[in-house]
């Protein structure tokens, strides 16, 4: 086991309740997780176990009640909203299961919206995020709306925003959901590259069992608590398991 002092994501003694009318759901208990640089970590386990509301402490997009999340050395759960703001769009490429693409501005324009928050200039955020649509397969597609791609297209344009300032830390909730064998494998080559770049790592929740020899480590999640890791041997090179490929449009 690697020391604590050498992660990129430490998570210490987390717990987050969320009241439902009388009821109150207790979705961590107590989670402890670190993510080190050089690696794709895994959070795998049943629906409703957690993992999606961890990837969002993780984030800084969820307030938890207790514990403490530090991401690069920095204590999330004491900066300000404004300090956060600028932290994660600095640090975290954030693939989300619903995309959140915005309808009216085309592909490109979607992609480039995390350079153009840093300051760059709108001619260099839509060269950058034309690359960034070349590499998920879309280089042609850049002038469209996002209501005129499929499903698994509009989950490459999500990926393709999350990659395109290169953030030192990838986070994904199911992000091979929606693509073919085809993309899903051009998409975890570029989460490869991603996590063999020095200082940088992904974290990434999933159900897709193919997709689960690129792990460098998995977590089980379950009931809100993490159950075990586990270190994954790579003798071979991690491959996009085609006999369980998902139909797509």
């Amino acid at each position: 086991m690697k020391p604590a002092t050498d992660a990129i994501v430490q998570v210490e003694n987390v717990e987050k309740t969320f009241n439902s009318g009388v009821n109150a759901i207790h979705v961590m208990k107590n989670v402890s997780l670190a993510a080190y640089p050089g690696e794709i970590l895994m959070l795998v386990g049943p629906s409703g176990c957690g993992k999606t509301t961890l990837l969002s402490a993780i984030a800084g997009t969820l307030k938890v009640e207790s514990g403490s999340i530090i991401v690069f050395g920095q204590p999330l759960h004491s900066m300000s909203g404004s300090a956060l703001t600028r932290f994660r769009a600095k640090n975290i490429g954030f693939i989300f299961q619903q995309f959140n693409l915005i309808p009216t501005l085309s592909i490109a324009e979607n992609v480039s919206v995390p350079l153009l928050i840093q300051g760059q200039s709108n001619r260099h955020a839509i060269k950058a995020a034309r690359e960034a649509l070349d590499a998920v397969g879309l280089a042609d597609r850049w002038r469209e709306r996002p209501n005129k791609l499929s499903g698994g297209q509009q989950q490459r344009v999500a990926i393709a925003r999350a990659l395109v300032h290169q953030p030192p830390l990838v986070i994904c909730d199911e992000p091979t959901a929606a693509l073919d064998s085809k993309n899903g494998e051009i998409v975890l080559d570029l989460f490869l590259n991603v996590a063999r770049t020095p200082g940088r790592a992904v974290i990434i929740v999933t159900h897709d069992n193919r997709i689960f020899s690129y792990a460098d480590r998995i977590a089980l999640m379950e009931d809100g608590e993490i159950l075990e890791v586990t270190q994954q041997s790579h003798n071979v090179p991690p491959k996009f398991i085609h006999e369980h490929s998902i139909p797509t449009s």
